[in-house]
């Protein structure tokens, strides 16, 4: 074979300029699959570690955001709570929870309020607004530079005072005591019955003794 010119030694060099061979990737540098979490966040819960940093940190995943060049959606409204003690007895507490959107900070707007709202910082998930009517409506609202959230039907809420505490005992006393005046007035009742029916037996024991048809010596 060496005379027809065939004596060529192979070797890797020969297939560098191959495209159709694929190269060998080292196993040092292949990227491992990785499982990840989300990340522990709660939306509703205030002055928490932005998700971002927490992602950064753990490698967790975040929700997906919308970015701060679009106006955010609209948080949701958890509930608007009387405040019953303290300084700011008779005013109301409102909370909600964060949307899916970079917000730089929160608006509380009361209805009747002729255009007076509250702002709030961006960790913040509650505020105090002043005494409410029963029916009246609280929006919250989310703003960043590119606008503001439009309202919704669960970013907006009408105010329902509940009932107080003491309200609640004193309707369950009344209730017990009724209950067990029913259960008093019963027993009574079963008391006297069986008395009744006692003495009855006694009456008619007696008048079957005084009878002179009945004799000891037998019947007459």
């Amino acid at each position: 074979m060496t005379g027809l010119g065939l004596d060529h030694d192979y070797d890797d060099d020969d297939y560098q300029d191959n495209p159709n061979t694929p190269p060998e990737v080292p196993s040092s540098i292949k990227t491992p699959h990785l499982h990840r979490e989300p990340c522990q966040y709660n939306p509703c819960l205030e002055n928490q570690e932005p998700c971002a940093h927490l992602s950064a940190q753990t490698g967790c995943l975040c929700p997906g955001l919308s970015g701060a060049d679009a106006p955010p959606h609209a948080p949701r409204i958890q509930a608007l709570l009387p405040v019953m003690e303290g300084d700011d007895r008779g005013k109301v507490e409102v909370q909600w929870c964060a949307p899916s959107s970079v917000v730089s900070r929160y608006r509380v707007v009361v209805e009747g309020s002729h255009g007076e709202v509250q702002e709030f910082g961006d960790t913040l998930r509650r505020g105090l607004v002043g005494s409410l009517e029963v029916g009246t409506k609280v929006c919250v609202e989310a703003l960043n530079n590119a606008g503001q959230s439009d309202p919704s039907e669960f970013s907006c809420k009408r105010y329902d005072r509940p009932e107080s505490s003491d309200r609640k005992v004193f309707v369950w006393v009344i209730g017990g005591g009724v209950a067990l005046f029913l259960i008093v007035i019963i027993i009574v009742g079963v008391i006297l019955w069986k008395h009744k029916m006692c003495q009855k037996g006694k009456r008619d024991s007696a008048d079957g003794l005084g009878n002179p048809s009945y004799s000891t010596e037998g019947t007459l």
